[in-house]
């Protein structure tokens, strides 16, 4: 488990962090989002006992980050947003080098390379140099070092950053694969509908405070106190149209008839949702679908980020 209290880091009068609390389980994928700037490499960093806090700790399995580094870096795999790799060296002499540096001896080693770059998609390169791998092959190739002494913790800082679509794809899978070997993950990303595929929950940071925590449709149920509603109709729309007008809890009718759709929002509860559907059948209206538009993560995103600017 992940857990930070009262972080906080500080250069000079700018805070980068302020106060951050923040708990991940055992088990989970947690998406930390936010813009540039708005503090996600510095949490990583200091979670991976790169650098240090102001004020406030963090724990990782227990182990404060800033009192048992040394036991905390055998507990985690850290993927910086940035890496430098050894260009003059093969992909398995790469891993190699990384396993002894965390103490594996060389028949464990032997055993394990190729192991990692079948997890990566990479046994096919095991014998390529690193500065001949594509920027997607480079990426999956420090996600293996990463793993190299078998964390159950890995951080993973924007590894999607400047991939092709298909790359993504890719390393969505490995991700996959990785918590379903019961690997805790925090990661961070831009791409935020990749994000909501991804995670059990997601946290919101602006300008280093964490404003929202919890699952996509938790997020979305505190922000959303209008719900946008879409009803496919058999037939015309204007009866049926006529009917939600007269629902207290609908407004701003659209008439879609074109597509048979009529979209409304609607601000009643769940409950009060469902009586207006019953109503809707009892009165044998020709309704083939009754749904709550989606809202992706990143009107989410952006509707957090501008409340939390007002504040």
């Amino acid at each position: 488990m992940i857990e930070t209290i009262g972080l906080t880091k500080k250069y000079g009068s700018l805070y980068a962090l302020q106060d951050l609390n923040l708990t991940v389980e055992d088990g989970t994928v947690f998406g930390f989002v936010g813009a540039n700037g708005a503090g996600k490499s510095t949490t990583f960093s200091i979670l991976a006992t790169l650098l240090q806090p102001t004020a406030g700790d963090a724990f990782v399995n227990g182990l404060s980050v800033t009192k048992n580094a040394h036991e905390v870096r055998k507990q985690i795999g850290y993927m910086p947003d940035f890496f430098g790799v050894y260009d003059q060296l093969k992909a398995d002499e790469y891993l190699d080098f990384y396993g002894a540096s965390y103490g594996l001896k060389p028949r464990d080693r032997e055993k394990l390379i190729p192991q990692l770059l079948e997890l990566v998609n990479l046994s096919h390169k095991r014998y390529e140099y690193v500065d001949l791998l594509s920027r997607g092959m480079k990426q999956r190739l420090c996600l293996a070092r990463a793993l190299i002494h078998d964390p159950n913790i890995l951080i993973l800082d924007e590894p999607a950053s400047g991939l092709d679509p298909r790359a993504r794809v890719e390393m969505r899978e490995i991700l996959r694969e990785l918590k379903s070997m019961g690997k805790t993950i925090l990661i961070s990303s831009h791409i935020l509908p990749e994000l909501a595929e991804m995670c059990d929950s997601i946290g919101v940071i602006d300008t280093g405070r964490l404003i929202a925590q919890g699952s996509v449709s938790e997020i979305q149920a505190q922000l959303q106190s209008e719900k946008v509603m879409r009803v496919k109709i058999a037939g015309p729309v204007s009866v049926v149209s006529a009917f939600f007008e007269n629902d207290p809890f609908v407004s701003q009718i659209v008439e879609k008839p074109e597509n048979n759709l009529i979209e409304f929002l609607y601000r009643g509860s769940e409950e009060e949702q469902m009586v207006l559907l019953r109503k809707a059948m009892a009165a044998q209206l020709p309704i083939l679908s009754f749904a709550e538009e989606e809202t992706d993560l990143e009107d989410v995103f952006m509707a957090i980020t501008k409340g939390a600017d007002a504040s």
